[in-house]
């Protein structure tokens, strides 16, 4: 062999050797230990918000990572959510608001990591918390169990969404943003036995043997094996430990507020109290925090879960609904972040040193060989203190942290809040002119089959549509009388829920609806019938399906009966087992009377108030400006709005707040009844259009009103903050 070749081979050797060297290192760069997350060797205090790709639209997505960014954020989080990207086996979608892999590179472009919470359950009050429909219907399956067809299903999908980050090199061991990702979500807490601990651990096994480079969280999940990190959610975590002494102390979800449902006021939380909660955590040797949300966007379409999980998930977020900022929650909540950073190297070179400064009142001090920081808290919900630290006095407000990046000056108070309170308000801009269509009542031919008793909501729809008819007939002989003069026979449905609307012959005769927290409703009332053939029509409705409990999968809706007639001189007449027409959805959806291409498919004519089951329809031109704008929908009942042909999603004002709103006086511990306002008033009034989705001139707005509503009351709205 020739020196020529000889050298040739030493080189290429000494080439691979690098290349091995440099790939060992790349795979290495996202570690922990008992501190914190270390990216290429630097540990590092992160701060994170959730902001989910599908609850806005690709166009927004650039300004709410800016705005992210700018209030200190350093991961963006995002949950996966299965049914909007399979919603068929095998038939995957990554498009328009699921476009994850574009909102991803977004993130990346402007500098932020991201936690990929792929689940694939995700609850997120998500419809169904996140899984497709048609993985209820495979045969023998039971949902987050030891079974081996949901687990295949669950390992096929994750390995999909694992395969399309690796070939888009996202993964931070490939230079990418994702520096942690999710399996399986808050499941610690459903465990009853060793089956679902050995699918715990089956999932954990998966996930890890994915190789991505990337440590793999599982939150509360107490017995999240090792390697896996497990962390805590909730309004307050600082009480928090992880499983191992050499794990980091990780918060997934620090809850800024909550969900807003159909029925109930809208939840608040104090910028103070926020702030106090993430400073304690990190004052307690927490490393990681991620506010959820950060962002909570539109439960756009039939997305929202629950049921009865409002349109809007604003959530009280840092940025609202509709991308403006939430002042002064976002300004007070940056000051934090920046106090936060300034200790950064004092917090992840050595654990606190924790010392006594009064009865409820603690210093806990962090130094490194280079730098030293405090936190000075008052834990007292009422009465300030005044400390001595260091040789210096500290005047604490009650239940607050004061912040010295370098153990002298407090730069950070939480309870004082510098910003200026901004209260967003919605300006009507225009009214519409109307006109209408009124819907059948079942059946029609077209989407009609017949079957002999009650069958149930969703094994008939798949969730295809919120609607199903339940039509039977009722003959009533001449000598068929009701028992009292002058009187009505009494009809009563017993249904799973959560809504139904009854028709006679036709016409409205009654609706009934469950809650939030029970579903289950009973429909009783006097009926119109005549000698001869009646038609009962009973318009099933869905407001999402569950997205969260063990099991889930196995809950039912719609008319499961008893359904029986009573008062009658022949006595009680049972409905259950006779013949039933069943029509899936409504005529004005199946001819998509809300899209340009079947608008016109139906005569529509004048609009008039207070008609159930009917359709509206108006054209108008964009207003001028930039500003967000909403949908002010406070005059009608229940139903759903479009706009070009997309679903702003469900619409229900006329369902009032119900229960006591409490003021909201900062201090102590926080839960989401605490603080809530808009008691007697509609759950949500406005619903945000994305400016996206409009033209310059004749765009298309359709509203379907089940119940009866006026028409001539919904206006466009401008958003703005002052």
């Amino acid at each position: 062999m020739g020196s020529s070749t000889t050298t040739i081979l030493f080189y290429r050797n000494f080439y691979f050797l690098l290349l091995a060297l440099f790939i060992s290192s790349v795979a290495c760069s996202v570690t922990y230990d008992h501190r914190a997350i270390s990216i290429n060797g630097k540990k590092r205090i992160l701060i994170s918000g959730s902001i989910h790709y599908a609850r806005s639209v690709p166009e927004m997505w650039p300004d709410l990572i800016k705005k992210a960014k700018d209030g200190g954020v350093d991961v963006i989080q995002t949950y996966i959510f299965w049914n909007g990207h399979e919603p068929s086996p095998g038939n995957y979608y990554f498009e328009d608001r699921y476009d994850l892999v574009r909102f991803i590179k977004i993130v990346q472009k402007a500098g932020l990591y991201v936690n990929l919470r792929i689940g694939p359950y995700a609850c997120a009050e998500w419809n169904f918390g996140g899984f497709p429909m048609w993985l209820k219907y495979i045969p023998g399956i039971s949902f987050r169990t030891d079974n081996g067809h949901f687990k295949a299903a669950m390992e096929k999908f994750t390995e999909k969404i694992v395969s399309m980050m690796k070939s888009e090199s996202l993964y931070e061991s490939q230079g990418g943003p994702i520096i942690l990702s999710q399996i399986e979500n808050e499941y610690g807490p459903l465990e009853t036995n060793a089956g679902d601990r050995r699918y715990a651990n089956w999932a954990a096994k998966m996930a890890v043997g994915l190789n991505t480079g990337v440590p793999w969280l599982m939150c509360k999940q107490d017995d999240a094996p090792d390697p896996v990190i497990n962390t805590c959610n909730g309004f307050y975590c600082d009480y928090f430990s992880p499983n191992k002494p050499y794990k980091p102390k990780m918060w997934t979800e620090n809850w800024t507020g909550w969900f807003t449902a159909f029925g109930g006021a809208t939840p608040t939380r104090p910028a103070e109290d926020l702030a106090f909660s993430t400073a304690k955590f990190i004052q307690k040797g927490g490393s990681f925090v991620n506010y959820y949300m950060y962002h909570g966007g539109t439960n756009f379409g039939h997305t929202a879960g629950g049921p009865f999980i409002a349109t809007s998930y604003d959530y009280d977020a840092p940025i609202d609904e509709y991308g403006l900022l939430n002042e002064p929650k976002w300004s007070h909540l940056k000051n934090l972040h920046l106090a936060i950073k300034m200790s950064e190297t004092a917090l992840v070179g050595a654990d606190p040193v924790v010392t006594s400064l009064g009865r409820n009142q603690q210093s806990n001090v962090f130094k490194s060989k280079t730098s030293c920081a405090a936190f000075l808290a008052n834990f007292n919900s009422r009465y300030s203190a005044t400390v001595l630290f260091n040789g210096n006095h500290y005047k604490l407000p009650p239940w607050s942290i004061s912040i010295l990046p370098d153990c002298k000056n407090a730069v950070y108070n939480t309870a004082k809040v510098s910003a200026e309170i901004k209260h967003a308000k919605m300006q009507s801009v225009r009214g519409f002119n109307w006109v209408a269509f009124n819907e059948k009542v079942g059946p029609y031919e077209s989407r009609s089959f017949t079957w002999n008793g009650l069958r149930e909501q969703n094994g008939v729809t798949w969730d295809k549509t919120d609607y199903l008819w339940y039509t039977t007939y009722i003959e009533i002989g001449h000598g068929e009388k009701f028992l009292k003069t002058n009187m009505h026979p009494i009809l009563t449905v017993e249904s799973a829920g959560p809504t139904l609307q009854v028709f006679v012959n036709g016409e409205q005769t009654g609706t009934a609806y469950g809650s939030k927290e029970r579903s289950k409703l009973t429909f009783t009332g006097p009926v119109k019938l005549k000698a001869g053939s009646n038609k009962i029509s009973l318009l099933s409705g869905s407001l999402g399906l569950p997205n969260i409990g063990m099991h889930y999968e196995k809950w039912n809706f719609g008319v499961l009966g008893p359904v029986f007639l009573t008062g009658l001189n022949q006595g009680k007449r049972n409905l259950d087992s006779q013949k039933w027409f069943y029509t899936i959805g409504l005529k004005g959806e199946s001819l998509s009377v809300y899209s340009e291409s079947g608008t016109n498919s139906v005569r529509w004519g004048m609009a008039w108030p207070k008609q159930p089951i009917t359709w509206y329809k108006t054209y108008f031109n964009a207003p001028g400006g930039s500003e967000p704008l909403g949908l002010d929908m406070g005059t009608m009942g229940k139903g759903e709005m479009w706009i070009n042909g997309h679903s702003i999603g469900r619409h229900w004002p006329g369902y009032k707040a119900y229960g006591t709103c409490v003021r909201c006086n900062y201090g102590g511990t926080y839960n989401e009844d605490k603080c809530n306002t808009n008691c007697g008033q509609p759950s949500q009034r406005w619903y945000h259009i994305p400016r996206s989705w409009l033209k310059a001139t004749g765009n298309l707005l359709v509203v379907f009103e089940q119940w009866g509503g006026d028409p001539k009351g919904i206006s466009l709205a401008k958003r703005t903050v002052g």
